[in-house]
């Protein structure tokens, strides 16, 4: 067993963790992850907790796989690092090939590096470059979407936009204009709402003005994950491939977070047919096991920088451990199960049930003011109830509930006053139902027992209406109207 308290004062004495006021860590109960099994973690003291991040989003098949495991100790067994830098080897040249071929279009080529803000940040400089070598080096500007997130490289903060993360670097940043997000409601399956015409109609506009100054357009294709799972409706993102297609600029997908199963289909792209020119990828490409990330291109762009060396075309960008051995043998394993779990349709049939289980415990929520899901991804917003204030800043109560989740064997994420939900691709019927029976135990115990909804006295529906002491829902208190109180 491990030394816990030791482990504890040497993380408050040596360690800077990433997204945290360190001040405010060293607070906190700390929890040492010692191992995994499938979708649970253990601590080093043995207690256990459902993996409902999946380990920030990268975990697919669960921890410590069989068939994962194999691929990366037979890997081992062989070389687990030699420099991409001239030389390949023999699981990045299957890897490139396999991935090249599911993709759409003619993203024939692959770029690797090790993580989603690099992935991105190549295809920012090769659009550049491209356009240069076009003769056109007037075209440097980048356009986002408002509430974008795609890294926090120099490159990465000016195409995406998120506020307080990135804010106090923007003097340093490109050239870079933003979009309105559209406005999308969906879960289970269900658009409750959606609205694109607003966010379209700007990025028309801007366009036709300034398309000759906008070298490429960034978007996270769907849903944007670490702005709270905001969603965008059916055929927007086509819409968008349209007006780039249009105008002549690069579309550049971040698929960082949405690719791989995520949303149901290898590619989220694929489910509009959309063929993008830079195709960005990292998270679940390795399955959650070692740093890995890729670029894919079109041919055009790639043939764009091709000549001799003194020409200057040449891209000059590159990484110690670019196409590790290690990640390209795990991502070959893992993008072959992949496959088979969305063919098989078992990956459908959990999301599926991931959607129902969400709407079934949390859609009337008192304390939930909307659920936002798609896929295996999911923001339940909470939020003080109906009539109420809502809580200050300094409450940190969607940490707070968090943090109080770990005593119910769960670890959880928040966003503001928002859990966010993206556990691994093989959770099971099961781990789903644990996962919303204990996140309700958590919110009753953090923010009080709500009151519970009774059958209505008429027609047996749950509400939480009272007249004359007696239960009576909305659609029969209307249609008896004073006669509810004889």
């Amino acid at each position: 067993m491990a030394d816990t308290p030791k482990l504890d004062r040497w993380d408050r004495e040596h360690a800077w963790h990433p997204f945290s006021q360190m001040q405010e860590y060293c607070s906190w109960p700390q929890l040492h992850v010692e191992r995994g099994r499938g979708c649970w973690l253990w601590d080093t003291d043995g207690n256990r907790y459902l993996d409902t991040n999946a380990s920030v989003w990268t975990n697919t098949f669960g921890h410590n796989d069989p068939d994962l495991n194999a691929a990366v100790t037979a890997q081992l067994e062989k070389v687990a690092h030699s420099t991409y830098l001239g030389l390949s080897h023999p699981a990045a040249a299957e890897f490139g090939r396999k991935l090249c071929n599911e993709a759409p279009g003619n993203l024939n080529r692959v770029f690797f590096s090790d993580n989603g803000s690099n992935a991105i940040e190549i295809a920012l400089k090769l659009s550049y470059q491209y356009w240069q070598l076009q003769g056109q080096p007037q075209r440097k500007r980048v356009i986002g979407m408002q509430g974008g997130y795609h890294g926090d490289t120099i490159g990465t903060m000016a195409a995406g936009q998120s506020g307080r993360f990135h804010e106090r670097f923007s003097a340093w940043f490109l050239d870079s204009w933003h979009f309105p997000a559209p406005h999308c409601h969906e879960l289970n399956g269900e658009v409750r709402e959606a609205d694109a015409n607003t966010s379209l109609s700007a990025l028309e506009a801007y366009l036709t003005t300034e398309a000759h100054n906008v070298a490429c357009l960034v978007i996270e294709p769907f849903v944007q994950g670490a702005a709270g799972m905001l969603q965008q409706p059916p055929g927007f993102l086509k819409e968008v491939e349209r007006l780039c297609r249009r105008f002549g600029i690069h579309l550049i997908l971040d698929e960082v977070f949405v690719a791989f199963g995520r949303l149901g289909s290898l590619f989220a792209c694929t489910q509009e047919s959309v063929e993008p020119d830079f195709l960005c990828l990292a998270k679940g490409i390795s399955a959650g096991y070692v740093p890995l990330a890729a670029t894919l291109i079109q041919d055009s762009i790639y043939e764009a920088c091709l000549g001799k060396w003194t020409d200057d075309r040449t891209f000059f960008h590159g990484h110690t451990f670019t196409a590790n051995p290690i990640g390209c043998a795990v991502a070959l394993k893992n993008l072959e199960k992949l496959k088979d779990l969305v063919s098989s349709g078992q990956l459908a049939e959990t999301i599926e049930y991931f959607g129902q289980a969400l709407a079934h415990n949390f859609d009337k929520h008192p304390y939930v003011r909307t659920i936002r899901q798609r896929g295996l991804t999911a923001a339940v917003e909470l939020y003080a109830g109906e009539g109420k204030e809502t809580w200050s800043i300094e409450a940190r109560m969607g940490w707070q509930v968090c943090l109080a989740a770990r005593k119910h064997e769960l670890i959880l994420r928040p966003l503001g006053d928002s859990l966010l939900i993206v556990p691994p691709l093989v959770i099971s019927e099961e781990e789903i139902d644990f996962m919303c029976d204990r996140i309700l135990r958590t919110l009753d115990e953090v923010l009080g027992e709500p009151p519970r909804a009774i059958p209505c006295k008429f027609c047996g529906s749950p509400t939480l209406n009272q007249v004359a002491g007696e239960a009576v829902c909305d659609p029969c208190y209307v249609e008896r109207g004073a006669c509810c109180a004889d």
